[in-house]
C-alpha cells in the first residue's frame, strides 16, 4: 500500500477528493472504487503496482487511430472502478471484491513497468482495462519515468477524476483516450450509477488545452444513447469545445455483463457517422464492426485513402509529413 493523494480528515472518517464520488470513508473501509481505503486514519492506494491485466497490443486496439499508427504498446490495468457500467467488458476486474483479490497478485514497480515496455519493443505505456484514475499514485509515479525513457504515455479513461488531480497528472500524459458515453446526465446515471457528465466534459477540455492528443469513443447502445438528439449534441460539443478534427469512434455495443439489449445495427452506426459529419467533425470511425470501410482514414480534401486497416492492423499508411500525398492537405490531429 502507498499513502494516497487528495484526501482530508473529516471527523472520524476520511474524505477522498480524487473523483466526483467524494467518498466519506470510515476506518477499515474502502471507497466506492474499492481501490482506496482508510487504515490507521489515513487514506491508502490499496492497489498500487498490483496488476490485474496486461498485454502487448497495437495502439489501434485502444482505439487510437491518429496517435503514431501501427506502434506497439504495453497495456496494463488494475482492480476496481469508480463507475458501475451495466455493459462493462472488463467487469471481472472492475466490479470485483478488490480486498479479496489483492493477496498474491502480481506486482510491477513503476521502473519495472517502463523496463518491460522498452524491452519488448513498445513505444508507449497505456493505463487501461479499468478506470485508470483510481490508480492515480501509480500512474503519477510511472508516467514521468516512461517519458524519460522515450515512451509515450496514454490514459484510456472514462474521465472520472476531479480537476486538481487531473491538472497535476496532465503534464505527464501524452494521449487522453476518452469514453464519452452519451450526452445526457440521466443516461449517465442509468448506465454508470452517477451523473458525472459535466465534470467529464470539463476534463476533456482540460486535457485538450494541456496539449494531450485526444480521441473520443462512444459505444452506441440501441434505444439509450443512439438517438439523434444525443448524437448531435455530442458531435456539436466536440466541434465547439475541442476541435472538428478530433477523431470520434462510434463503436458497436454487444450484450455484456448486466445489459442484454440487442446489439447495435450497422445502419445505426452509419447514421451516427452521417450526423457527426453534418455537425462538422472530419474524422469519424466505426468500431467493433470488422471490415467496415469506416475503419480507414481518408483525406478530408480529396477523400484519398490515407491509412488502411484490417481490424487492429495497419495495411498501408500513406501519410507523408502529416499530409495527404495526393493533394497535400494536412491530416489534422495526426501524430506519427
Amino acid at each position: 500500500m502507498k499513502e494516497a493523494a487528495f484526501w482530508c480528515q473529516e471527523g472520524n472518517a476520511v474524505r477522498c477528493t480524487l473523483c466526483p464520488h467524494f467518498c466519506l470513508i470510515e476506518e477499515g473501509k474502502n471507497g466506492f472504487c474499492g481501490a482506496r481505503g482508510v487504515r490507521d486514519k489515513k487514506l491508502y492506494a490499496l492497489t498500487y503496482g498490483k496488476i490485474a491485466a496486461s498485454a502487448f497490443d497495437p495502439i489501434e486496439k485502444k482505439p487510437l487511430y491518429h496517435f503514431y499508427p501501427g506502434h506497439k504498446t504495453f497495456s496494463i490495468g488494475g482492480l476496481g472502478c469508480n463507475l458501475r457500467c451495466r455493459h462493462c467488458q472488463n467487469w471481472h476486474i472492475s466490479c470485483c471484491d478488490v480486498g479479496g483479490r489483492l493477496t498474491g497478485m502480481d506486482e510491477i514497480s513503476p521502473a519495472d513497468a517502463v523496463t518491460l515496455a522498452c524491452d519488448n519493443g513498445c513505444e508507449s505505456l497505456v493505463w487501461t482495462y479499468n478506470e485508470p484514475s483510481i490508480w492515480y499514485e501509480y500512474i503519477l509515479d510511472t508516467a514521468p519515468l516512461a517519458q524519460l525513457a522515450g515512451l509515450k504515455t496514454v490514459m484510456v479513461t472514462a474521465g472520472m477524476i476531479n480537476p486538481d488531480p487531473l491538472q497535476t497528472l496532465l503534464p505527464h500524459i501524452d494521449a487522453y483516450r476518452l469514453d464519452l458515453k452519451g450526452f445526457s446526465g440521466d443516461f449517465y446515471r442509468w448506465l454508470t450509477g452517477i451523473d458525472c457528465l459535466d465534470q467529464i466534459l470539463e476534463n476533456a477540455r482540460a486535457a485538450y488545452a494541456a496539449g494531450c492528443h485526444v480521441e473520443i469513443v462512444t459505444n452506441l447502445i440501441p434505444g439509450h444513447n443512439d438517438d439523434e438528439v444525443q448524437l448531435r449534441g455530442l458531435a456539436r460539443w466536440i466541434v465547439q469545445n475541442l476541435s472538428a478534427n478530433i477523431p470520434w469512434h462510434l463503436t458497436a455495443y454487444y450484450p455484456n455483463h448486466d445489459l442484454k439489449v440487442a446489439a447495435t445495427t450497422t445502419s445505426a452506426l452509419e447514421r451516427g457517422v452521417e450526423i457527426g459529419l453534418e455537425e462538422g467533425l472530419s474524422q469519424i470511425y466505426i468500431g467493433n464492426l470488422p471490415g467496415h470501410e469506416s475503419q480507414h482514414s481518408y483525406c478530408v480534401g480529396c477523400r484519398a485513402g490515407l491509412i488502411m486497416r484490417n481490424g487492429f492492423q495497419i495495411i498501408e499508411n500513406r501519410v507523408v509529413n502529416s499530409c495527404c500525398p495526393e493533394c497535400g492537405i494536412g491530416f489534422e490531429n495526426y501524430r506519427g
